[in-house]
């Protein structure tokens, strides 16, 4: 385990890791401090001989597993597990008495049970008495499955160690509520501190200060000059200590200064900071390394920092009104949260919004992300009531696992609309040299987005056009829409761009087209789309919408309107914001083409064109349909399992070759363990024949050799053999093309709908399982799908039947279903293992031949890599 940083309840910052030897003065002074009350709670004896007595055992263990907290240069805390046997530990806690309650025992608890996952062991235990609440309350509060036993005024507690979900929600929940009070001086300031504002009023500083008081901020402002009393209008001073503490210091200084005035600002009192200043790790390694110092920093003295390299922040609460930005003006208020990693994409992505109408409650810059990251900050408004929902720009993830069950869950509240920037080659050099972090691929950020929710976008125009209808429409309850025009090409095109954004064009039924024929100039356009006529007036387009939208055969209505000299579309647009008022259960989106700009009344959503109008909806549709889907429980992992696995792996990378591919069949019992069984054995070539008379003709014989992965493309595969003599033939063949001696996989022939499984492990994001069409058509058919394990089978269903091959195993043309639950299981387990076993690198099941009544593993290929080279983010690992 590598040190982890963790954010107490106050929202205090707080180091973990591994006892070292180094510490031995530290735990004693620890358990010296400590009250007589905290000792007798621990070693049920208020003497120090025992507390001393058990620090020395554990600095000179090396089976304990001991971890220690550290605030500062402060040891504050121990925590450790003592070997039971083989899968069980006695769990131990001291926590300096000043701390208690601050939640860092739970904190120590859940990274105890991480280092003991790895160890293999499934169950803590704890010896706890019954008066000592304090402790009680640490394993309720951690989530875990605990049973109690008590007597004689001592409890016995037994914990599972396995992250459940219900561990996992439990651990997130307390992150977000600390990240929240951690990030309030930032996020929500009532007074501010302003470095580098020059007297002259020129440089990036000066327009800061300007910003801030031009939009009305309700708070202290101080600026921190050497040599001024006044700067702008606005008191100053030479440090931040010759007056009252401010919440947040926005520093604008040259590069050389900015440690120096992130230090001044900690001196005076100030809990965070956003550094607007440029110079660090977007300029090489100089920069880098005062990134470094920076960060440092300011985690040793508790203060959040936003940036560097950064816009600024704003607060558009309307009893705080404060934009420390120097690209915008202060938008109207509303409930939209916005976080950008690039300046430019921000100012633009501000400028769309404000065309479009939609209030934003806070926009934070995230530069170069030092500290803060979008990760803290869907955890900062995951419980923010005025937040309902949050658009993001991102070029790069740090901790690409947290992003995904942290935007899960908040997905699962509210909608998180995201472009990520970088996708391609091209993009991801613009992206490094910008941030200094390359994005990930295209196809790890598609299986990320989905998986967590998030409705994904492909520049700022779709982000703003979808946080439009997200912000002011309810969710639509389906995917059926009606469109309403009144130029009847213009109802056929919108029509058409609804299909394409995975939209049903409903068709009406005859009652429905009853009323609305009564009400449009001509009969034919009462079908969906509607055509009202070119001459239709403000209460008759009025009334035909309030039909639609009261039946029950539509979820959405839009509405294209073309202003002519014949008509009202001033008119119109006031009747349709009555109706909105009349049917508010459903979105109501307008296009009006050649109305005035100011011409839309309060309550109306009006789009830039139908096709940006159907797209945003067709997003918002199917987030709406995600969010509806209950949400079923990924697999657990059994860690006694897992480091068997692990230790297969290791046993297989020792023997496999330069590249890391196994030979066929000797990954068996790594795939056996998790469910996975391929057909057939792997024999040596004088066995075959009898191997296949014991399996019964037909068969299929393989070469089985690491050394070569793409056995059809190399003919080195023969199939439909039905006799011991085509066997030998066959047999002889194969191993004269290969030219050396290996072994030889015999198979009975089996029948389904082939299909491709498959593991891919990102640098960033982890292992990927891919699912796409089998055989030779895998890499041609351009039908795939990426998913983010580990993944329930019920998820992996809704990914197989989003993709064109979903046909073919629903009964195609007359063809019996087949057996697409089964596949899922072994999709989930594939996941699972990959998850677990850090050292597969590569896992290749095509074709899978999925059966009526099961399914078979034809091919399985597997590649194993050191998981030192790996790079890999801990899955499911509090950080």
């Amino acid at each position: 385990m590598t040190t982890a940083e963790v954010l107490l309840r106050d929202g205090g910052l707080a180091e973990i890791r591994p006892l070292e030897r180094r510490d031995g003065p530290g735990l004693h002074t620890l358990h010296e401090s400590a009250s007589a009350d905290a000792l007798r709670l621990r070693f049920f004896s208020s003497g120090r001989r025992a507390a001393r007595m058990y620090v020395d055992r554990v600095l000179d263990s090396t089976e304990t597993i001991a971890l220690v907290a550290l605030i500062g240069d402060r040891l504050v805390a121990l925590a450790t597990a003592e070997p039971v046997d083989e899968t069980t530990c006695e769990v131990a806690f001291l926590v300096a008495d000043e701390l208690a309650g601050h939640g860092l025992g739970t904190l120590l608890l859940e990274h105890l049970a991480a280092q003991a996952r790895d160890r293999g062991v499934r169950r803590f235990t704890a010896l706890v008495l019954a008066e000592n609440h304090r402790m009680l309350d640490v394993f309720a509060a951690a989530g875990f499955a605990v049973t109690r036993a008590s007597a004689h005024g001592e409890c016995e507690l037994a914990m599972d160690t396995a992250v459940t979900p219900s561990v996992q929600e439990a651990a997130d929940l307390r992150e977000f509520a600390s990240e929240a009070r951690s990030l309030a001086p930032v996020l929500a300031p009532r007074s501010v501190a302003i470095y580098g504002a020059r007297r002259d009023g020129t440089g990036i500083g000066a327009a800061v200060l300007a910003a801030v008081r031009r939009d009305g901020f309700g708070g202290d402002v101080v600026v921190i000059h050497p040599r001024a009393d006044e700067v702008g209008g606005v008191p100053a001073r030479g440090s931040l200590a010759e007056g009252p503490p401010v919440d947040l210091a926005v520093i604008a200084v040259p590069v050389a200064g900015v440690l120096d005035a992130l230090e001044d600002a900690a001196a005076g009192g100030a809990r965070g900071a956003v550094v607007i200043s440029s110079g660090f790790g977007e300029m090489g390694a100089d920069g880098a390394r005062r990134q470094r110092e920076l960060g440092r920093f300011a985690r040793r003295h508790g203060i959040r920092v936003i940036g560097p390299n950064c816009l600024g922040v704003l607060d558009n609460a309307p009893d705080v009104r404060l934009n420390a930005t120097f690209g915008f003006r202060a938008p109207a208020t509303g409930s939209l949260a916005v976080a950008s990693q690039s300046g430019g994409v921000g100012i633009a992505l501000m400028d769309l919004l404000n065309q479009a109408g939609v209030g934003v409650r806070t926009f934070v810059s995230l530069g170069n992300k030092v500290d803060v990251s979008g990760n803290d900050l869907l955890a900062a408004w995951y419980d923010d009531p005025e937040v309902t929902c949050a658009a993001l720009y991102l070029e790069s993830f740090g901790n690409a696992r947290k992003f995904a069950r942290f935007a899960r869950r908040f997905s699962l509240r509210k909608p998180i609309v995201a472009v990520v920037g970088g996708r391609s080659d091209g993009g991801r050099r613009a992206g490094a040299s910008h941030t200094a972090a390359a994005a990930t691929p295209a196809v790890g950020v598609r299986a990320l987005l989905a998986h967590a929710g998030v409705i994904a976008c492909q520049d700022a125009e779709e982000v703003a056009d979808t946080v439009t209808v997200l912000t002011h429409e309810p969710l639509p309850a389906g995917h059926r829409v009606a469109v309403l025009s009144n130029a009847g090409g213009l109802g056929v095109l919108a029509a058409d761009a609804a299909e394409d954004a995975g939209l049903e064009v409903a068709a009406f039924s005859a009652g429905l087209q009853a009323e609305v024929g009564a009400l449009v100039a001509q009969t034919t356009g009462a079908a969906n789309p509607v055509d009202a006529g070119a001459g239709a007036d403000a209460e008759r387009v009025a009334a035909i919408a309030a039909t639609v939208l009261r039946s029950a055969e539509v979820d959405a209505l839009l509405v294209v309107l073309v202003a002519t000299d014949t008509n009202d579309i001033d008119g119109a647009l006031a009747a349709l914001a009555g109706v909105r008022r009349q049917c508010p259960d459903r979105p109501l989106l307008v296009v009006a083409l050649g109305a005035e700009d100011d011409a839309t009344p309060a309550g109306v959503t009006t789009m830039r064109s139908a096709a940006a109008a159907v797209a945003a909806l067709g997003r918002a549709s199917t987030y709406a349909a995600w969010r509806r889907t209950p949400a079923e429980p990924a697999p657990v992992s059994d860690p006694v399992r897992a480091r068997a696995a692990r230790s297969d792996a290791r046993d297989l990378l020792s023997q496999a070759g330069a590249d890391g591919w196994t030979v066929p069949g000797d990954a068996a019992r790594l795939l056996e363990r998790y469910g996975l069984r391929q057909v057939g054995e792997v024999v040596a070539p004088q066995d075959v024949p009898t191997l296949a008379a014991r399996l019964g003709y037909p068969v299929a014989v393989k070469v089985a050799s690491g050394e070569v992965v793409h056995r059809t493309e190399r003919r080195l595969v023969a199939t439909g053999l039905t006799s011991a003599d085509e066997v030998t033939a066959a047999v002889d063949r194969l191993t004269a093309q290969v030219g050396q001696s290996c072994g030889v996989l015999v198979q009975p022939m089996v029948t389904g709908v082939e299909i491709a499984l498959g593991v891919v492990r990102d640098p960033v994001l982890g292992p990927l399982v891919m699912v796409a069409p089998g055989g030779t058509a895998t890499d041609l058919a351009g039908d795939r799908a990426f998913l983010l394990p580990p993944f329930s089978p019920g998820e992996f269903l809704r990914t197989l039947r989003g993709l064109r091959t979903w046909p073919l195993l629903d009964g195609f043309r007359g063809a019996a279903p087949v057996a697409v639950a089964d596949l899922a299981q072994v999709a989930s387990a594939l996941g699972q293992l990959a998850v677990d076993v850090p050292e597969v690198a590569e896992i290749d099941l095509n074709p899978v031949m999925v059966a009526e009544h099961g399914v078979h593993l034809v091919d399985v290929k597997v590649r194993l890599a050191a998981a030192e080279s790996l790079d890999l983010p801990r899955q499911l690992r509090p950080t």
